[in-house]
Formats: structure tokens, sequence, C-alpha cells
């Protein structure tokens, strides 16, 4: 199976660095290489100081570059049903311009640019794709996108379709608004099968991501939070790049205290990111471009590691089955490294639970064993929230700490519900 490295970081440390780095390495090591970019400020050409275009280029033996256009895949992708929407925005009369710039789903061009690394590991074609992705937060909305789009197309949109089957003879005689056929709805099934094809691939145990960050705090922190983002809609992290260290030999007294403030943020890092492996790339008295500047960089940044190894933990959510005095019992098991009680909300709704970590959200379809059962209690423990559920007739009243845990978020998830029911309800 192909394997799929993805880079990601704040912007500024080196992350486009790191991943045409390790692509010019795998292809060095006579693997089949790919990198390419979804960032919309493409700068792979400017790395390897060579014109890229939107297929995949040969650089050198056994390496290709590609700088996909998003905006192409999007039109392709997206485009019948944002002609739909056009044309009702067109009907009660939305400027053109402003119709085109409402229509685009924000996010959209960079997820499906993802489906061109999809297509590449069909094809059979490489040993290796390098991903050089858009700085975090971008990336996180990227990553999480796919199984969001998943849960509102499950929902609104095959109910919607239902409806206007049974009610498209009379609107169409009553109303002067397009009424969306049948192709608007087999391009949003085809966008939530691509969008699943999305999820499995990076999801997969082929796949993994990076973090690139330089010894500073702020981006420090930044990729901690991201290690936790990550976790949570389970992609797999399975290392660290700590980019521009300064070197210890032959400093000066200014040079030598800037060793000493990185070498404490290290530690630092060493500790919040452990097990992970932390790969140093040490700063250059110029930024690395060209291949054999690249390679050397790599070389030096693994060290004697394979970075092209298959990450062996798993990020993936487990069910443990349990015979207790109350009966059968099940605790759901999801890694949340580096997160925090109180930025973890918990709440349930129907047969799914809600997790929320800061500003970002995940919707889990439970398995009927569970959704069968109540929420029994909760914890967070060593990086990993355990949550568990028993039988109805066996529940006991959940410790305070259980509900401290998810107070607040039942009742405000309850009313997002019924705010968006309503604002649909309307749209009928």
């Amino acid at each position: 199976m192909t394997r799929v490295l993805l880079y990601t970081g704040k912007g500024g440390v080196g992350k486009t660095t790191s991943a045409a780095g390790t692509a010019t390495l795998a292809a060095l090591r006579g693997l089949r290489t790919l990198v390419l970019s979804t960032d919309a400020a493409h700068s792979l050409s400017d790395a390897f100081d060579s014109a890229v275009g939107q297929e995949p280029t040969e650089i050198d033996d056994l390496l290709f570059v590609q700088q996909i256009d998003a905006q192409r895949k999007f039109e392709r992708s997206w485009g019948d049903i944002q002609t739909y929407l056009r044309s009702v925005l067109h009907m009660i009369g939305v400027d053109p311009i402003e119709a085109e710039e409402l229509t685009v789903l924000p996010g959209a061009a960079e997820v499906l640019a993802l489906l061109e690394v999809r297509d590449h590991v069909r094809s059979g074609r490489w040993d290796v794709i390098v991903v050089d992705c858009a700085p975090t937060a971008e990336t996180l909305r990227l990553l999480g996108l796919p199984e969001a789009l998943n849960w509102y197309l499950d929902r609104i949109f095959n109910a919607e379709r239902k409806m206007m089957r049974t009610f498209r003879p009379f609107l169409s005689r009553g109303s002067s608004l397009p009424v969306p056929d049948d192709n608007v709805f087999d391009a949003l099934r085809r966008l939530q099968s691509d969008l699943s094809d999305i999820r499995t691939l990076l999801a997969g145990p082929d796949a993994s991501v990076r973090l690139v960050l330089t010894p500073e705090a702020v981006v420090v922190a930044e990729a901690r939070r991201s290690l936790t983002r990550l976790s949570l809609y389970g992609y797999r992290v399975d290392g660290v790049v700590a980019n521009r260290v300064f070197p210890a030999a032959g400093a000066d007294t200014w040079r030598r205290q800037w060793v000493a403030a990185q070498r404490g943020i290290l530690e630092e890092v060493a500790d919040s990111f452990r097990p992970l492996p932390i790969w140093e790339s040490p700063y250059r008295v110029c930024e690395p471009v060209g291949v054999e500047e690249l390679a050397a960089f790599a070389v030096e940044m693994y060290g004697g590691d394979d970075p092209f190894a298959r990450a062996t933990d798993d990020t993936s959510l487990w069910v443990d089955r349990h015979i207790d005095t109350d009966g059968r019992t099940y605790t759901l098991t999801m890694p949340l490294p580096l997160a925090s009680a109180d930025e973890l909300e918990l709440a349930r709704h129907g047969d799914e639970l809600i997790v929320t970590v800061g500003s970002y959200r995940r919707v889990l379809p439970l398995p009927a064993a569970l959704a069968r059962g109540v929420v029994a209690g909760a914890r967070l423990d060593e990086g990993r929230l355990q949550v568990r559920f028993a039988p109805k007739e066996a529940v006991r009243p959940a410790v305070p700490e259980v509900q401290e845990l998810a107070q607040g978020l039942t009742a405000e998830y309850h009313e997002q519900l019924a705010r968006r029911e309503a604002a649909i309800g309307e749209g009928r």
C-alpha cells in the first residue's frame, strides 16, 4: 500500500521544507514518490527551485511534484449543486457576483483537493505520497470537514430528496423558484461518497500526520492543541519535527542564550509529545532550496530513523465489554492526548455521542450495543477519554465529576438542534 504522510504546522515554521525534504529522501531510497500541496499558497516550486504544474512533474529520478488546482477540482465536483443554488439566488434578486460568492462552501475546495490524493493512492503508481498541508488551523478544519459534511448530508439532504420527490409536481406548478432535479441530489451523493473515501484514507493505517514546529512557546502551544484535535477526529500523529534549532557548538554569548532558551522549550516538547519521536533540524545559514540541499536537510533531521515506516500506535476508538454487578456494560475509549477536563464537554443525543474539545466538535454515531444503553459515567485518564455505557435499568446517579464534565453541553446542544430544525422547517 502507498504510504501517505501529511505535514502541517503554524505558518512559517518550515512545513513545506520538511515535506519536500522527506519526499526527496524517499526518492533517494528508491521509492517512487509524489509530493503535492493542498495549501492555497503553493510554495513547493520555490522549495525545489523548479517549475511545477497541476499534474505530477518529474523533478528528479523517482521524484514528482504537483501543485493541485483546488478551484478546478471544486468546480468539477460541486458544479451541479452550485449551479442550482445560483439559480435560486438569481430568482430572488441576489446580485450574480454575490450569488457566486454565497454558493462557495468554505473549505470545500481544500477538501476536494484531497480527492487527488485518493486518486493517486488508488492508481498504485506511488510508494510514498507526501502532502504539504495548509497551516494548522486550516488543516484541522479541512480534516474534520468530511465527517461533518457527511453528517449533514445523511440527515438533511436524504430527507430533502424524499420530500422533493413527493411534492415536486405541486411545487413546479405554483412556484417560480427552480426545483432541484435528481442531478443535484446525485451530485450531493457523489460528494458524500468522495468525503467518505477521504476520511477512510486519512484515518487508515497507511496515513499519518506530522506536526512541524519551532522552539517557541506560542508555536509549541498550538502544536499541542493540534495533537489533541487531530486525535479527536481519529487521525494518527506519528512524529514531530522541531525546526530551526540553534546548534550549541561554537556559540558566542548571544547565541548561547538562544541555545539555552530553546533547550528548555525542547525539553517541554519531549515531555508533551512523548512517546512520539522528535526530529530536530538545526538552524541553517540559508533556507534549503533544490533537491541536493533538501536531501541533506532530511538526512540530518531523521538521523538513523526510518521516516517511512508505518506507525504502530492506535489512535482509533475502541470498545471494551464487561460483565459486572450492573450486568453487561461497555466502555468506549477515545485517545485525546494533552486534553484537559475544563475544555472537554460531552452530550448524548439519540444514537450519537457529541464530544467537544475547545471549539472543535465531533459527532460519533454509536454502535447498536452502546446506543441501547445510557451513559453511566465518563472520565479523562492519562490522555484517554473513557465513556461508560450501561443498561438503562442498571444506571446509578452519575458521580459529581462526571456531572461537572458534561454540565451545560446537553442543554446547549438541544437548543442548537432546535434552532437548526426550526430553520429547516422555515426553509420548507
